[in-house]
């Protein structure tokens, strides 16, 4: 369980020495630090360089504006996972139900439990200033993972492991307590009312898989 004193992932907020160089991802990886502190609109390139360790004439030589940098850690951070997930989909035999627990807990694995985490919590509160970033977000990483649940859920049912049901509503109620608890993690969780992401995944699970089931199966 996290401490309030010491939030999750917390970085490192010293300033690094200022160097000529830096790899690009190092300065992403010092994007997703200040986003993930700050927020999309508080988050300054001067404020990147320095966290990273370079002038603003070294950052602008890999990314021309704020908006490229956090798409460069959406690509380079969250893509990458989408895409190994839909390749074990692709190459997956057992039941609808493991394929569904593997893909949430592999979300939270990778994501969720992760420092980038914190970019969902992000796009949830400044999407409506920010609507490009938005729908960036929403084209590349939202579309792609619903298009994933929404190909096991029909898996479940077409091979009558899963009910019949609304499978757009059932991929809003999967995806929701995932992002309540990303959210919690970075906001309410300072306040001392910590969630354990294990237990709370477990239940999670449970309910939902149970819920899913044709008459007569158990998960």
């Amino acid at each position: 369980m996290t401490s309030p004193a010491h939030p999750p992932f917390a970085a490192d907020k010293r300033p690094r020495s200022r160097r000529k160089e830096a790899r690009p991802s190092e300065l992403t990886a010092a994007a997703l630090d200040l986003f993930v502190e700050k927020g999309f609109a508080a988050t300054r390139l001067d404020d990147v360089a320095a966290r990273a360790g370079v002038s603003k004439g070294t950052l602008y030589l890999y990314f021309d504006s704020k908006e490229a940098l956090f798409k460069a850690v959406v690509e380079e951070g969250i893509v990458p996972a989408l895409a190994a997930a839909e390749q074990r989909f692709a190459g997956y035999d057992g039941t609808s139900a493991e394929l569904l627990r593997g893909l949430l807990l592999g979300w939270w694995q990778q994501i969720g439990g992760t420092r980038l985490g914190g970019i969902p919590k992000l796009i949830i509160s400044e999407s409506r200033n920010f609507p490009e970033i938005a729908q960036y977000y929403h084209d590349r990483v939202i579309s792609r993972g619903r298009s994933l649940l929404r190909a096991a859920l029909q898996r479940g049912i077409a091979s009558g492991e899963f009910r019949a049901l609304d499978v757009e509503s059932a991929i809003d109620v999967l995806i929701a307590p995932l992002l309540m608890l990303v959210v919690w993690r970075y906001s309410l969780c300072a306040c001392g009312n910590d969630i354990d992401p294990p237990r709370f995944l477990a239940t999670h699970f449970d309910i939902l898989l149970n819920g899913l089931l044709a008459d007569g199966r158990k998960a």
